[in-house]
């Protein structure tokens, strides 16, 4: 689907975040709370568990690297992993 306001493919967070995925907050989610330069904006996670709560929203149990809510809307989350831009890794 595409988002006309921004001009972006809107994902599908399902698609991306399973169980043992790398997790941080997304940005868009970051940006529309006023938190996108917090210590909120630099958390990483790993999603331990995934369940439905009502008929449209998925939460994720995450284990955090530092002090955060324990369970997250997978919509206000994005997947990380490596940044080759500041790797050394080929």
């Amino acid at each position: 689907m595409l988002c006309a306001t921004v001009g972006y493919r809107k994902r599908d967070p399902m698609k991306t975040i399973a169980v043992g995925s790398k997790v941080a907050y997304s940005v868009q989610f970051l940006k529309s709370i006023g938190m996108s330069h917090s210590d909120m904006a630099h958390a990483r996670g790993i999603v331990t568990a995934l369940g439905k709560f009502g008929q449209h929203t998925t939460l994720a149990t995450i284990n955090w690297d530092r002090e955060m809510p324990e369970r997250v809307n997978v919509a206000n989350l994005a997947p990380v992993g490596l940044n080759r831009h500041f790797s050394n890794i080929d």
